[in-house]
């Protein structure tokens, strides 16, 4: 009888025990097996981008449930990445420095230290469309007219205070300004409710082609002194190819941001290294869904970098040689 009880003893304790080691575990299993991409809005690059990682993502991670989030794009997505909120996140390079600085005037409110890069991917090119007909053909001439500059405190509203500041501007002195994703300035634009949208994106963004399409528009050049005067090395001198747009027949000179792919600490490094790996061995599949991608280079993918690469991303980058 005391063998039978003490057996039934020890068999509570095993149970027990199993038990507490599996609730233990679990935390980890659930944390590895999901994989939230935080993108940008749905008229812009990073949307589509974002679902073509993903359908990249789930065949070269089966046992990943991957999931694709429309955001305010580069602030927000860095903030959700520093919460724990996703795993993979779009951002612009002065952003992502801001970010690791803990800005507060950009929407920091401490050193996001917990991000670390996977790559560097294409440019953002800084495009300020006008419509044909509101007389706008200079920085200058956008005093006194009504101006969208992105979603508040997002990358694209943080390179247009950039710009405008570098051109002698503020928003005082513009007779509107609009805080509106892509797609929705273009649609006031169409119905001369704007006269102006600032939106920093990959060539051949959807909302800048959907305008030009049914619109006459001119694409406001931005002078290299500006890249001179903004005196920061995440802004660089660019140029929009003639004809990247419908009715845009000559080169207009531009400012270009790089943007970056940033994960956190706490993504384990197996599933860092995947991502990165499947990145750079499916970027004709990434070139199909924007042409932006053909601004992915794997020689360019660890320049300049303004947070540290997660230990998984490292591991590629040594395994192709682009790191001893």
């Amino acid at each position: 009888m005391k063998f039978s009880l003490l057996n039934r003893s020890l068999n509570k304790m095993l149970l027990g025990a199993c038990a507490v080691a599996l609730v233990a575990g679990a935390p980890a299993a659930h944390a590895a097996k999901y994989l939230n991409i935080v993108t940008g809005g749905t008229s812009g690059v990073y949307y589509p981008m974002g679902v073509a990682l993903s359908q990249i993502y789930g065949k070269a991670m089966p046992d990943v449930k991957v999931s694709v989030q429309s955001t305010k794009a580069s602030v927000e997505n860095l903030n959700l990445l520093q919460a724990g909120r996703a795993e993979l996140a779009f951002t612009l390079a002065d952003s992502l420095s801001d970010a690791w600085k803990g800005n507060t005037e950009v929407g920091f409110t401490k050193k996001l230290d917990k991000l670390r890069a996977i790559a560097g991917i294409y440019s953002n090119y800084i495009q300020i469309v006008a419509r044909a007909d509101s007389g706008i053909k200079t920085l200058a001439d956008l005093k006194g007219k009504r101006i969208s500059v992105g979603a508040a405190k997002s990358g694209t509203e943080l390179n247009a205070r950039a710009i405008f500041h570098a051109a002698g501007l503020t928003y005082k002195d513009f007779s509107q300004v609009q805080y509106l994703p892509f797609g929705e300035s273009v649609e006031l634009m169409k119905n001369h409710q704007l006269d102006a949208t600032l939106q920093s994106a990959g060539l051949g963004v959807s909302s800048i082609r959907d305008l030009a399409n049914s619109s006459k528009i001119l694409i406001v050049p931005i002078p290299a002194s500006i890249v001179k005067a903004i005196n920061d090395p995440a802004y660089q001198t660019a140029t929009i190819p003639a004809n990247t747009y419908d009715g845009q027949t000559q080169a207009t000179p531009t400012v270009a941001v790089q943007n970056f792919l940033v994960t956190r600490e706490g993504v384990s490094d197996e599933e860092a290294y995947e991502m990165t790996k499947a990145l750079f061995t499916h970027l004709d599949d990434l070139v199909a869904a924007h042409n932006a991608a053909k601004g992915i280079a794997l020689n360019h993918a660890i320049t300049s970098l303004p947070v540290p690469l997660h230990p998984g991303a490292k591991r590629y980058y040594k395994e192709v040689g682009l790191l001893k």
